[in-house]
């Protein structure tokens, strides 16, 4: 029997290989998406989940007390109420308290409660990226953006990867919900038919957290950049490396950082996605195959990013660093390998590592992150685990940005 008569579907029926993949294709996305509406009935709509009175005055940097004194005193949203006496509040209420402290005296500035940018402080865009799948990236990505949006920025996360997986833990089935010219591709487009990045952008169940999202469409810029090089309208209509940068330019007043989920290749999309960036983010799992794969990226990074420099591209970054993931402290030879970047690079790889843990990937199971889940949902020891882990990652990316803007608080 040829290669070609071995494919097959279950039901036993001989297909050519295309037809195959076809079939299997159409069985995973309708399971895919049966598996969403049984998750997230009735609409398929994710939501957050509600936040302790703790947590919340946790979040803004008050006491649990003067949150209760604000909430007798009627001042603000009122929480939602338990049986048992415990106040929950949805994250829009968190950030409405937010703005009351901060036009409020309470003895402190009012810019310990509303992290926005201030005059002078230039668009934080945050490229996450690799050269190699499995490296964290994604992951990465959505907690990044998540912790931002839970300290009070405005955030903005682009998916440039057209598989398209922050835009389904962000709850956008890129399969069902994103339809033709609804992802990035719309805004950096040579024809026609390009659209503004505003008509893309759509708000997600977190509160100050917005979505370009992705789908396989995005991969048609690989297509059509070449043929735009040789016509001429990299001339006519912006240099194909700069359509991103410029694209989200029409939108920074409204937010204080973009966080970009890059493809895991070297292509036209994440060459444009870095030559957007202030900063980026190097995502490695501390193997050494993986980091013998991160060493190819950086030299032919180096190499492309060499020529936009050339061509009259501005590339300044804020900073690079490098992210050990999916790190096994007890790992011996992942230690070895996080201890030989670190003699290498220095203080360009990142303090903290995003260690590896059950918690993330169970949640990873409902297409969630360890943001959207409480902490009794999961084994306490090592949900706070996991969290201290991913906050101590985030923080220290926070402040990153309040380094390059200069703030001292």
């Amino acid at each position: 029997m040829s290669v070609t008569e071995a494919v097959s579907v279950n039901v036993g029926t001989t297909l050519a290989a295309d037809e195959a993949i076809g079939a299997h294709a159409e069985l995973l996305s309708s399971q895919l998406q049966a598996m969403s509406e049984m998750l997230f009935p009735p609409t398929s709509h994710k939501t957050l989940r509600l936040f302790t009175s703790g947590e919340a005055a946790k979040l803004m940097g008050i006491s649990d007390s003067t949150l209760r004194k604000m909430t007798l005193a009627g001042e603000g949203p009122q929480p939602k109420t338990t049986t048992n006496g415990r106040r929950l509040y949805t994250l829009g209420q968190i950030n409405e308290i937010r703005q009351i402290l901060a036009s409020g005296t309470r003895g402190r500035d009012a810019r310990d409660f509303i992290p926005h940018r201030r005059p002078g402080e230039h668009l934080q865009v945050l490229a996450i990226t690799n050269f190699k799948g499995g490296s964290g990236k994604t992951t990465t990505s959505a907690h990044l953006a998540q912790f931002l949006a839970l300290q009070g920025y405005r955030v903005l996360a682009v998916d440039l990867d057209p598989q398209a997986s922050l835009s389904a833990l962000l709850g956008v089935l890129p399969e069902t919900d994103v339809r033709a010219n609804e992802t990035l591709y719309a805004a950096i487009r040579y024809d026609e038919l390009r659209r503004p990045l505003s008509e893309v952008i759509r708000p997600t169940y977190f509160d100050g957290l917005d979505l370009v999202p992705g789908n396989l469409e995005l991969m048609e810029f690989e297509h059509t950049t070449p043929k735009a090089l040789t016509d001429g309208s990299k001339t006519r209509d912006g240099i194909f490396f700069a359509r991103v940068a410029t694209a989200i330019d029409t939108v920074s007043d409204n937010y204080d950082v973009v966080v970009i989920d890059c493809p895991p290749q070297l292509g036209f999309l994440t060459l444009s996605g870095l030559c957007a960036a202030t900063s980026m983010i190097v995502t490695v799992h501390p193997q050494m195959l993986d980091v013998s794969s991160m060493s190819q990226f950086l030299l032919m990074t180096r190499d492309l990013l060499s020529v936009v420099r050339e061509a009259g591209g501005r590339l300044e970054y804020d900073f690079i660093r490098y992210l050990l993931t999916r790190f096994e402290p007890q790992d011996a030879p992942q230690t070895k390998v996080a201890a030989l970047l670190r003699n290498l690079f220095d203080d360009h790889v990142m303090t903290n590592p995003m260690v590896k843990s059950a918690a993330v990937s169970d949640a990873g199971l409902t297409k969630q992150t360890l943001y959207e889940i409480g902490r009794e949902n999961l084994t306490r020891a090592t949900y706070d685990r996991a969290m201290e882990s991913l906050d101590a990652v985030n923080a220290e990316v926070e402040g990153l940005m309040k380094a390059a803007w200069g703030r001292t608080r």
